[in-house]
Formats: C-alpha cells, structure tokens, sequence
C-alpha cells in the first residue's frame, strides 16, 4: 500500500512524518554529535515555526493519535494482563 501526503509519496515512517509535519523530523528531535550552537539554532527554528503556527501542536497529536490507530504495528503495542494476585493463608500464630 503506498501512502501519499501532498502528491508526495511517503516511502518511510520517517518520510511520512516529515511530509505530515512539512518539516524535518531532525528539526524537533535532534541529530546525535550536534554542537551547543547547531542546537540552539535548532530550538530557535523551532520557537519560530510553534509561533507562526500555534495549533501545530495540537495537529501533530492528532496526526500521531491516527499513525499509532492505523499502524500500531509500527509501534510494537503489546496488551498487558495483570496478573491476578492469589492470597495465600497465613499458617502459624504470630509472636
């Protein structure tokens, strides 16, 4: 099944949450080995992209919610069970 946003195909997950997100994932998360100052200029970018679009968040918890309800393969959700607690009589008389 291929998956289009915008005309674009999106051949990875991260490819779709970039093109879900019409910016780099790198941009909110980071790349590993960055200086102080390539972070700093990360966050600020950020700060100014939350601030011209103030219900970007709020649709990124959307479009996240139907990846994860769509695909929760992706994710590896297991269902936990709680294991039922058994009580075992006390023998013996307390001192």
């Amino acid at each position: 099944m291929r998956t289009y946003i915008g005309g674009h195909q999106a051949v990875s997950v991260d490819d779709f949450a970039e093109l879900a997100l019409g910016t780099p994932v790198e941009l909110w998360l980071g790349v590993e080995g960055e200086t102080d100052e390539e972070r700093a200029a990360r966050e600020d970018a950020g700060r100014d992209i939350l601030a011209d679009h103030p219900d970007m968040p709020d649709d990124l918890i959307r479009i996240a919610a139907g990846v994860v309800e769509m695909h929760p393969e992706l994710f590896d959700i297991v269902p936990l069970v709680r294991p039922t607690r058994r009580r075992t009589p006390r023998r013996g008389v307390a001192a």
